[in-house]
């Protein structure tokens, strides 16, 4: 049975890797709750109860994401894809690789609007700058996912070099303090990424920031809290999205067609609704589109290795499909 509270838990730990920042025992987003059923999520067409499972279809596909691969300068505990220094199980993209999705935008005449890079830390791909400069070229607009530390700023010349128009950097800070930061992503972050931050907000790029609240924190609380620190900057609050915490391991009502009605959600509002994923597996002949940004490594959201295969309905199984997506109503598109 669907229904509008979610739970929380501690995701299970990601060790520190070799050269990463050291990170806290224990995440200080973590909210406790009792482990997933494991009936639950097993079946792509019935839930643990028998019911119908919830299914979106794809409409227009309006976003494109690229994860540029796994790899990060940082290894966060509460990472929903597990990045770190050597975590390659994604391999980096090439400009090869992203030109043949370009190409069958155009050759299908399909509606994307925006491309859109994650990873991993997109700047860790030394081809990176370059993507966002060819996706600029064929005319799109631009979202860049990266913590704004050491990888970006290696690129400064570059980055400088990149059209303004249309571009947003959303940079991930955790929290509106040092301390929680620096908690989840490892001791002295937190003042690296507002310097990155505030080098690009002089350089006059567009930014946007991605947020987490902690155990019992206020939405508004939050919000007030980022914008007290961006006004100490001397800087204007970025648009802010506080996103929900994720755990697999976490027990979750699963959706079926009933909810809708239930939680009077629009299935045309998710993310598998509008928007798709390439990747390249570490290995792989060559790259993969996937139903959603945050299922890297579940074979069951494989969709195929073209934008054609990967207009299929997507079934709502798997945990992050009901915490993240449904309960949560968050979206990793701009």
């Amino acid at each position: 049975m669907c229904n509008q509270n979610r739970d929380h838990a501690e995701s299970s730990p990601i060790a520190p890797q070799s050269g990463a920042f050291v990170i806290a025992a224990s995440s200080p987003f973590a909210i406790a709750a009792r482990p997933l059923d494991p009936a639950k999520f097993r079946d792509p067409q019935i839930t643990a109860k028998g019911e119908q499972r919830a299914r979106v279809a794809l409409g227009a596909l309006t976003t494109l994401w690229f994860n540029t691969g796994t790899q990060c300068n940082l290894a966060c505990r509460g990472c929903y894809i597990e990045s770190s220094p050597t975590n390659d199980a994604l391999a980096y993209l090439t400009i090869a690789d992203l030109t043949q999705y370009l190409d069958e935008i155009a050759r299908d005449g399909l509606p994307v609007r925006e491309i859109a890079f994650t990873g991993g830390e997109p700047f860790m791909n030394r081809d990176f700058p370059a993507m966002i400069a060819l996706a600029q070229a064929r005319r799109f607009d631009v979202l860049v996912l990266t913590n704004a530390m050491r990888p970006m700023r290696r690129f400064e010349a570059a980055v400088r070099g990149l059209a303004r128009e249309g571009l947003t950097f959303r940079v991930s800070l955790d929290h509106f303090t040092a301390a929680a930061h620096d908690a989840e992503r490892g001791a002295g972050s937190f003042a690296i990424a507002i310097d990155g931050i505030k080098w690009l907000a002089e350089a006059g790029f567009a930014l946007a920031i991605a947020g987490r609240q902690l155990a019992g924190e206020p939405a508004a609380m939050a919000q007030a809290g980022y914008a007290a620190l961006f006004a100490g900057l001397g800087l204007a609050c970025p648009p802010l999205v506080l996103f929900p915490e994720m755990d697999a391991a976490a027990d979750v009502p699963e959706i079926t067609t009933a909810c809708w009605d239930i939680l009077n959600v629009d299935p045309e509002s998710l993310m598998c609704a509008s928007s798709r994923m390439v990747v390249r597996r570490r290995g792989a002949a060559a790259p993969a589109v996937l139903a959603c940004t945050l299922l890297a490594y579940d074979p069951a959201f494989e969709l195929g290795a073209t934008l054609a295969n990967a207009a299929q309905p997507v079934a709502l199984n798997h945990p992050h499909c009901a915490r993240f997506c449904v309960l949560g109503g968050a979206s990793c598109s701009g």
